[in-house]
Formats: C-alpha cells, sequence, structure tokens
C-alpha cells in the first residue's frame, strides 16, 4: 500500500489468467525473481477490453495512475538486523514490545509497502496510524486481509471503499514505455476492488494502488512487476 502508507517509492500503502505470466529473462549478474501469483481464473472480468463495450452501470474512466504494491518476504533481504518494537498483535497501537530483529533493508519494504513475511512464517505489519504489528496475515490500514489481484487503494473521495473496478487499459510506464504484455494482461484480466485508502495528503484524485502478492526473489524491485503506469483507463462499477 505505497500510497496509503508513508513510503520512500514515489512516496505512494501492495498489486484471472491460467499459468503466471513469465518476466523477461535476465543475466545471471542480475537475477530477477520470477512473477507473483496471477489472479485466479474466478477473478476474470471478461469484456473489459479497450474494444467491448461496457455494461450498463459501468463507467470508463481515463487518466489514471496505478502503482503496484506487495508483501516484502524476510528471506530475500540480507540488510543489517534492526530492532523493531509494535503490537504483539493488531489490537493496539504504537506498542513498545519488542518484535524481534529483521534485515534493515526488510524493515524498510515494510514501511514502504505495508506488510512483509518474515521467517518465522509471521506477518510484520506496518501503518501510519498503528506502527508495527504482528500478525497471521497482510493487512491494509484497517486490518482486513489483503489478497492478491483484489486489493486496492485509492482516495476514498474520489473511489470509495467497496468500489469495484477494471484496468481495461493500462497506459504507459514511467519512461513512456509500452508496460510487458503478459503484466498488462494479468493486471487487466483480476477483478479489482477498493478496499483501502491513501496516506491522507498522498495518492491524489486520480492515483490507485494494487496489490499483486508477495516478492518471488531478490531485486524484486528491479523486476518488471514493479511498475507504474500512467494515462491507464479504469472501467468502475
Amino acid at each position: 500500500m505505497r500510497a496509503c502508507l508513508i513510503l520512500a517509492v514515489a512516496a505512494l500503502a501492495g498489486c484471472g489468467t491460467a499459468p503466471p505470466p513469465v518476466p523477461p529473462a535476465t543475466s545471471a549478474a542480475s537475477p530477477v525473481p520470477s512473477a507473483p501469483p496471477a489472479p485466479p481464473a474466478t477473478t476474470a472480468v471478461p469484456g473489459r477490453t479497450a474494444s467491448t463495450p461496457v455494461s450498463p452501470g459501468t463507467r470508463v474512466s481515463t487518466g489514471w495512475e496505478i502503482t503496484v504494491y506487495y508483501t516484502a518476504v524476510e528471506r530475500f533481504h540480507t540488510g543489517e538486523p534492526t530492532e523493531v518494537v509494535g503490537c504483539p498483535e493488531l489490537e493496539c497501537a504504537h506498542g513498545n514490545t519488542r518484535l524481534g530483529a529483521f534485515p534493515a533493508d526488510f524493515v524498510q519494504a515494510v514501511k514502504d509497502e505495508g506488510t512483509g513475511r518474515t521467517t518465522a512464517g509471521q506477518y510484520l505489519n506496518w501503518s501510519y496510524d498503528v506502527g508495527f504489528w504482528l500478525d497471521s496475515a497482510p493487512r491494509d490500514t484497517d486490518g482486513d486481509r489483503l489478497t492478491p489481484f483484489v486489493s486496492a487503494a485509492a482516495d476514498p473521495n474520489v473511489l470509495p471503499p467497496g468500489t469495484r473496478f477494471g484496468i481495461s487499459a493500462c497506459g504507459r510506464q514511467d519512461d513512456g514505455s509500452a508496460p510487458p504484455a503478459a503484466i498488462c494482461a494479468a493486471l487487466r484480466a483480476a477483478a479489482w476492488e477498493i478496499t483501502d485508502e491513501f496516506t491522507p495528503g498522498l495518492g491524489g484524485s486520480h492515483h490507485i494502488d494494487a496489490y499483486i502478492g508477495p516478492e518471488t526473489g531478490p531485486g524484486f524491485t528491479d523486476s518488471p512487476w514493479y511498475l507504474t503506469l500512467t494515462g491507464a483507463q479504469l472501467t468502475i462499477d
């Protein structure tokens, strides 16, 4: 939830096809992880293409910026151990219990993305109004479980919680290039729902964060999956 948390990446927190799409191959010196899990077939939204008319009651909205967010995975991080304090469970805020020592880059990724999976199998979550807490699942700022290729965040004054939408056109990446076809296809096939909101003052009126699940290897932020789209088109139910 890069925009629903206080972030380091773009200051914005998180993200159906058959087999998951595979990012382009890279050199052995700079490995890129495999793709995060693609949306299951049950979440496919047939008809959400630029050439197919939308159903009555569905509106088309253009000019959106979309960023992805993900669950950091501790075993893919190797920074210096950093002590973290917070809540041992969700039902508290800004606790001072020692939660453990974790790699510094993992802790930063948790603050950037909002959630991380520890080697012990727990989830270290973070939000601006709670701080760090340990949990059994990745959560958004309201404590609801994040679902890959479903959960998304937006300005609640623009798209309130519960709004369902599809991505009917991916637009362009930051550098003006088209996003990888397989990644765009996975984002378009998903049935998204606004379940989270941006940190107050961040995000903007035409910005969405889309949750794509756990990172799948070291260097995930250098992979094609970690992207920002501009000029995207949504179909909003």
